[in-house]
């Protein structure tokens, strides 16, 4: 059984009247409904998530990009070969697994049944749906085109998860590797350094003389035994403090500067940002947006707040009449000059849309290969680091038994 709320009017007096009902489906509640002398004007189901969901121990689900890129290629498809809107939601609702992806199509599909336009429908669940998707359906729908409109989301959905799972894929081994550095040298300085700096002062005496790394290595040992239980907490807090103030939008900004001042991150940063400016732009163009809108939106989806701050401006100025690829011209800084010309051929012809297209091609590609680039020269670059790391600790550990060994000899 399955909870509906109700909105209808009582056939006497006409009367709205609100409620819930269970029933074993959406006809059933109508009947229901109807039973009581009341005409329904909508009907929702009411959400409930499972009781894994509430009583699971791991986070609550969300909607992955690749099952959002999956629904919108297959609701375009459907759209395409002439299937209804409501009968392609509820065939897509039925099939999907993820239990907070199905909830919200659900929600989405009684209010497409009950007359709320798609768009619309979607705009409920931010969550899931980001104003970009919402936005390009609404101009879809307006249009007529929505079959072609959410193609060409899938499209854009699809080349930015690909980008991401570049950018995780590149990051993944360094991140691994320092680690695991961190790891060893906590390992080392508290199970290894002391036995071996034990074993040292043994042979040679309280008095010996040992070498400054020797002494350096064993100092930090001996501070992070003896206040550990102050050490790894503040470390924490710092932590938790670091990734909170970069949430905010005064730390993402920041964060965002100064990621873009590092020689090799910020050439690859800055190819991203103009990938991704070109290809949501363009799709929003294509849909049909205003040239305004369509520029707010994308400057929220860039995922930098320099480039967003930058692309508001821009906006500003498009009001006061000007074009966008004299603004873009102007900030050389962070958009490349081929970037401008494009964009005033296509302001020229009338194909923004299909110009910037081709810049995000070219520059999902460039992206592909700065990434490929600095993978190559991070590994050498981690190992030495590691193996600098492990160098020095055995220096401090080789010297002071070479020294009394010669001693011995003496």
């Amino acid at each position: 059984m399955a909870t509906f709320q109700y909105t209808a009017t009582s056939n006497g007096s006409n009367k709205i009247v609100k409620g819930e009902i269970e029933a074993l489906g959406r006809d059933d509640a109508i009947k229901s409904i109807t039973k009581q002398q009341l005409t329904p004007i909508s009907i929702k189901p009411v959400t409930k998530l499972s009781n894994e969901i509430k009583f699971s121990l791991l986070k609550p689900l969300n909607v992955k990009q690749d099952e959002l890129s999956i629904f919108t290629r297959q609701l375009s498809t459907m759209i395409n070969a002439g299937v209804p809107l409501t009968r392609s939601l509820n065939s897509l609702q039925e099939h999907t697994e993820n239990p907070v992806f199905r909830d919200t199509l659900e929600n989405v599909k009684g209010d497409v049944e009950s007359g709320v336009s798609l768009a619309d429908a979607l705009g409920k669940h931010p969550k899931v749906f980001s104003d970009i998707y919402v936005n390009m359906v609404r101009a879809g729908e307006a249009a007529g085109i929505l079959d072609k409109v959410l193609n060409r989301l899938a499209v854009q959905q699809e080349k930015s998860a690909t980008i991401r799972k570049k950018i995780k894929s590149a990051m993944t081994y360094p991140v691994v590797l320092v680690v695991i550095s961190v790891l060893a040298f906590f390992g080392l300085m508290i199970f290894v350094i002391p036995k071996i700096g034990q074993i040292i002062i043994d042979l040679g005496g309280p008095d010996a003389e040992l070498p400054l790394i020797t002494k350096i290595m064993l100092g930090i040992s001996n501070f992070i035994i003896s206040f550990w239980y102050i050490l790894f907490p503040v470390i924490g807090v710092c932590c938790v403090g670091i990734k909170k103030y970069l949430a905010t939008p005064q730390g993402k900004t920041k964060f965002h500067i100064a990621i873009l001042k590092l020689p090799a991150v910020s050439t690859i940063i800055k190819k991203v940002a103009v990938a991704r400016f070109a290809r949501t732009y363009a799709s929003l163009i294509g849909a049909g947006v205003s040239v305004i809108e369509a520029l707010s939106i994308t400057s929220r989806a860039v995922g930098n707040k320099v480039y967003e701050s930058a692309l508001q401006e821009a906006c500003t100025r498009l009001e006061n009449g000007e074009q966008l690829s004299r603004v873009i011209e102007e900030k050389s800084d962070l958009f490349p000059s081929i970037l401008a010309q494009m964009l005033a051929v296509g302001e020229e012809t009338g194909q923004t849309d299909t110009v910037l297209a081709k810049v995000a091609d070219f520059y999902e590609e460039e992206v592909d290969t700065a990434i490929e680039s600095i993978s190559s020269i991070i590994e050498p670059v981690m190992i030495v680091f590691m193996g600098g790391m492990v160098g020095l600790i055995a220096a401090s550990v080789m010297l002071p038994i070479a020294s009394l060994s010669q001693n011995v000899k003496e």
